[in-house]
């Protein structure tokens, strides 16, 4: 049994233990809040056996052999990095840090103390996004990536009534592009590697987030647009266009149905069966490669996660969005 302590005790951690629990090896012993009542109402809903208010007592009580970390984007790294010096090994929700300095000490950190580090994209686990890589070579050569994640947020609303919450903070490393734009990012690069150039627009709260925006990445041979939005809804899908033909992903963030289009109009549907729980996969990615002793994905990879940084600190700074964390001044 792989021994879990958790960080966050927010909605998206709730998912995640639900789908944890499915795996044999995974054993949830720990959580970390801030007070002790979330603390002690957590474990109690969850049957967690043991509650910290301090980290560091968590971190070398015994009790964990790694953590799940979803606490607010501007902790990650002082978190995973503190952990990590402990010999814990870290599963990371993305983003998994504000910026490219973080996630490099953070990469530092794990090979120093040899852990596991880990960013949590669940989408390029999942089985859907291995049918992609699979079938991607039969669209030809590819011309153009799509991606879109356009979601309004209910915290908008508060927004609009005078209440800032963490979502459009910019304290926390919050906003539309590091929050859900890295979905459409992520893949691209997973798929196509350092883009030659980026261009974003986006449109900025007084908070000093953005609130949506686009990016266009230039490749040698083709190009990748993306659209991401927190104050608007989109039901449009995501594309792979070849010359050959073009790949069709239902959800870009959770990718289950794929579809295969020929130019000459026959369709496949090269979709792979998906749990319900979609965030296991990277749960069971994670445990396996803490069983082989390895302390990096081959799929989730630090060279993945860091040009998906420079991606988006590049694009922040074309938006005018700056966050505490990044240690300079507008």
């Amino acid at each position: 049994m792989i021994r879990f302590g958790i960080i966050g005790t927010n909605w998206i951690t709730e998912r995640f233990i639900a789908a944890a629990r499915q795996h044999e090896e995974f054993q949830l012993t720990a959580v970390y809040s801030r007070t002790e009542e979330r603390a002690r109402e957590f474990a109690q809903k969850h049957t967690i056996a043991y509650t910290f208010i301090d980290l560091e007592a968590m971190l070398t009580s015994g009790e964990i052999d790694a953590i799940y970390i979803a606490s607010p984007n501007s902790y990650h790294a002082e978190q995973a990095i503190t952990a990590m010096n402990y010999g814990i090994h870290v599963l990371c929700e993305k983003p998994v840090a504000s910026n490219v300095r973080e996630f490099k000490e953070m990469i530092e950190a794990s090979k120093r103390n040899n852990v596991l580090l880990m960013e949590a994209v669940k989408s390029t686990i999942m089985p859907g996004f291995e049918a992609v890589k699979e079938n991607i070579g039969r669209i030809g050569t590819v011309r153009r990536y799509f991606a879109s994640f356009c979601q309004y947020s209910s915290r908008y609303d508060a927004y609009k009534d005078g209440t800032i919450l963490n979502a459009f903070k910019p304290e926390l490393s919050n906003g539309s592009l590091i929050d859900i734009g890295v979905y459409c990012i992520y893949p691209a690069v997973a798929l196509f590697g350092r883009p030659k150039s980026v261009k974003a627009t986006g449109y900025l709260l007084e908070s000093g987030v953005d609130a949506e925006g686009s990016i266009l990445l230039e490749y040698e041979t083709m190009d990748a647009v993306l659209l991401h939005s927190k104050i608007s809804n989109s039901s449009m899908i995501n594309e792979i266009q070849g010359e050959d033909g073009n790949i069709t992903i239902n959800k870009i963030s959770e990718p289950t149905k794929i579809e295969l289009h020929f130019r000459n109009g026959e369709i496949e549907n090269i979709s792979k069966p998906t749990i319900e729980h979609s965030m296991f996969y990277e749960v069971a990615e994670f445990i396996s490669l803490i069983n082989e002793g390895r302390t990096e994905s081959a799929i989730n990879t630090f060279e993945t996660s860091l040009i998906t940084l420079e991606i988006m600190d590049e694009a922040r700074r074309q938006m005018g969005v700056i966050y505490p964390a990044d240690g300079v001044t507008a």
